[in-house]
């Protein structure tokens, strides 16, 4: 669980008050963030930050705050990041599987985030269509223009900075589609395999595919198994944080699949807690632990309700154990284990 801000701080203290006085509604560690968050600015200031150094840290809050106030609209519901080339040419194959992997994914109630751009981008959101799209664009001196299927829309978000832009693309989404492309695509992609494998960001799909008859992904994995693996720079396990899906259908599954048991995660206290869609039988657990056990820092795999300190989806039947906080490889092997049991 994140700390809350000290409160033994006077610029805090004075930002709390200040915030209290406007927004009665605020309480609690809401508040406490809200009141941190505003002292920033003044301890900028008192540090010395320049006119450059504060320009930044307004833009990209800005940015930030823009960008959660749109994606706020639509809690709850499913969002896939799509990557790729935006020099993908409509007539090639990636093109008509990047749109048929949206239009299927739509049909399962999933919307689409992509770079707004062309390529990929496009076709990544003439799939779902506009409605079930957001566009991140980032302004560029190349590559600027916002394709017209959301060109105009509510949900399109200019950037200008790539590590807000990132932020969202991550922060937003559940699983992440990966087609051909060059350096942004690798960075995009190597990214969130980084944060994926390093526990900064939650276990979520990471799905590569490409049009018919491409060799794209075979021989990235083959780069990758020979020339990281081999060589001891990942884990044997890692491998486990990425699918190469043989079609745009094979895709969809893969990624739907996921979320068949396994609904989220959240870390309370030392204690990772994953959130199921039904509890899973006692045997099965015990298989688990069996199997497992290296993800376990002490104890044992728990099964039960809601854990004190969390605030939602009470609902729900929790499976948590005390992670070591490494071979999030296995973890991912875990949430595919517990998506094929049946009901208790």
């Amino acid at each position: 669980m994140t700390p809350s801000p000290s409160r033994d701080d006077p610029a805090v203290r004075h930002a709390e008050q200040w915030l209290a006085e406007r927004h009665p509604e605020l309480g609690g560690r809401q508040l406490a963030f809200a009141a941190q968050l505003a002292a920033v600015a003044s301890k900028m200031i008192h540090d010395g930050a320049d006119l450059g150094q504060l320009k930044l840290v307004a833009s990209a809050v800005k940015e930030m705050r823009h960008a959660y106030r749109v994606f706020n609209r639509f809690r709850g519901v499913r969002k896939v990041s799509i990557f790729g080339s935006a020099r993908t040419p409509a007539a090639h194959p990636d093109y008509a599987a990047a749109r048929e992997f949206g239009q299927r994914i739509a049909a399962e109630g999933w919307m689409a985030i992509t770079g707004a751009g062309g390529g990929i981008m496009k076709a990544g959101h003439e799939g779902p269509s506009r409605d079930a799209s957001f566009g991140l664009s980032i302004n560029l001196p190349f590559e600027t223009n916002a394709n017209e299927v959301i060109l105009g829309d509510s949900k399109l978000i200019n950037f200008r900075y790539f590590f807000t832009r990132k932020l969202m693309f991550v922060s937003q989404s559940d699983a992440f589609a990966v087609l051909p492309g060059g350096f942004g695509t690798q960075d995009e992609l190597f990214e969130c395999l980084t944060l994926i494998q390093t526990g900064k960001s939650p276990i979520v799909p990471v799905v590569m595919l490409e049009g018919a008859g491409g060799d794209y992904w075979r021989n990235w994995a083959a780069h990758v198994r020979h020339d990281l693996l081999r060589h001891g720079w990942i884990s044997p396990e890692d491998v486990d944080l990425f699918r190469i899906a043989a079609t745009p259908q094979d895709a969809t599954e893969e990624i739907v699949r996921f979320y068949r048991v396994y609904h989220s995660s959240r870390m309370v206290g030392p204690r990772l807690v994953l959130r199921l869609r039904h509890p899973i039988a006692p045997v099965h657990l015990a298989a688990l632990r069996e199997e497992f056990a290296p993800l376990l820092a002490e104890g044992e795999f728990v099964q039960g309700p809601m854990l004190a300190g969390e605030d939602e989806l009470a609902e729900l039947p929790r499976l948590s154990f005390v992670h070591n906080r490494r071979h999030f490889g296995l973890l991912r092997r875990l949430i595919d284990r517990l998506n094929a049991l049946e009901p208790a």
